[in-house]
């Protein structure tokens, strides 16, 4: 049995993982199309992501495996056999949390440590991002405006090995006058103090008033164009980014509903594994997809109520062992009269055998 559930929580973690990262994987290359971020960097950014989708993941992985493992079993009459040889329902917690621990160790160990983690690097190659010049961020045939909104790059073609750019348009305002760049080629030059250049080659100058005839036309060999420093704003981490340590050591709310957060989701994975066992069973008079609706109305309640609780908890609405420890005392009262509604199934079945 155990073997099962190894083989149903490894076939749906690849298809949760394999539809996150398809969905992550098109947004990103959404941002690097429109030069946020470079492509390089979706790799790099796809990653972290995984990381902090990944506690989330092995929680329903966990649930969906104990749940359909069992559900079978009930399909197949295998849990009669059980039931007849004087196991009741809560015997199959043992075989579940031999299975479920070491996952739920995962979970933890991910959500304490390894997802602030990859949201800070995350968000660090973000602020690296947006410090970069405007030529840097310029994207092969996409018009891209400067962060002075005062110029319009626009590049047919980069050759990142020798820094080069090809078929270069760029406009410009300046003292109320229009000027418009067009070269066949260029590239970045770093000037002795530092200063960076971009130098157009083999191009044309067209300059005047808007509205006007008066627009002067000029060609060069070789033209410098200064590219403005930008400083990125200083980015305070945000709470999901803190390591759980630096939660423990704040009193804001915010850190506290995070802490909530991150404490619960191992919590919730081990009630969810066992309310797995008595949400398993199968009535053939009833059909054998409502236990399965009854088992996702669960879940969605009980991860809606941790997020609800974080947020009574930022607000201040709560205190933090409430929020914590409520939502899942809660779920384990929900557990134990499911446990109590099964032996009674469990009682049934051995009457009728000694009949």
């Amino acid at each position: 049995m155990l073997r099962e559930m190894a083989g149903t929580a490894a076939a749906t973690l690849i298809v949760l993982l394999g539809i996150t990262i398809a969905t992550q994987l098109l947004r990103f290359l959404g941002l690097a199309a429109g030069g946020s971020i470079t492509f390089s960097g979706v790799f790099a950014l796809l990653t972290f992501t995984s990381f902090n989708y990944l506690p989330v993941l092995l929680s329903v992985t966990l649930f969906v495996a104990v749940l359909m493992t069992l559900a079978r079993s009930y399909r197949d009459s295998e849990m009669i056999v059980w039931f007849g040889a004087g196991l009741s329902p809560a015997s199959w917690i043992r075989p579940v949390l031999w299975f479920a621990v070491p996952i739920v160790l995962v979970i933890a160990l991910l959500s304490l440590v390894l997802s602030p983690w990859a949201i800070t690097k995350s968000e660090e190659f973000r602020h690296y991002m947006d410090s970069r010049d405007d030529v840097s961020q310029a994207t092969p045939g996409v018009f891209r405006e400067s962060k002075q909104n005062d110029r319009v790059y626009f590049v047919e073609d980069v050759n990142g090995a020798s820094n080069l750019v090809a078929n270069v348009f760029v406009s410009s305002t300046e003292h109320q006058r229009s000027g418009v760049m067009v070269a066949n080629s260029g590239f970045i030059e770093t000037a002795l103090n530092g200063d960076r250049f971009l130098v157009l080659l083999n191009g044309r100058r067209y300059e005047g008033l808007p509205g006007t005839t008066e627009y002067r036309l000029s060609s060069f060999e070789r033209y410098a164009m200064r590219i403005e420093a930008h400083e990125a704003s200083v980015v305070t981490p945000s709470a999901k980014a803190l390591p759980t340590l630096a939660l423990l050591s704040k009193a804001d709310p915010i850190y506290l509903g995070e802490l909530s957060w991150r404490i619960g989701l191992p919590l919730s994975a081990l009630v969810l594994a066992l309310l797995a066992i008595p949400l398993s069973f199968v009535n053939p008079r009833a059909g054998r997809s409502l236990n399965l609706v009854l088992a996702i109305l669960v879940y969605m309640i009980y991860n809606n109520c941790l997020s609800v609780a974080q947020a009574w908890i930022a607000q201040q609405r709560i205190s933090l062992p409430v929020g914590l420890l409520g939502v899942h005392l809660a779920m384990l009262l929900l557990l134990g009269l499911l446990f109590f509604r099964r032996s009674m199934l469990f009682s049934m079945v051995r009457r009728i055998g000694r009949r």
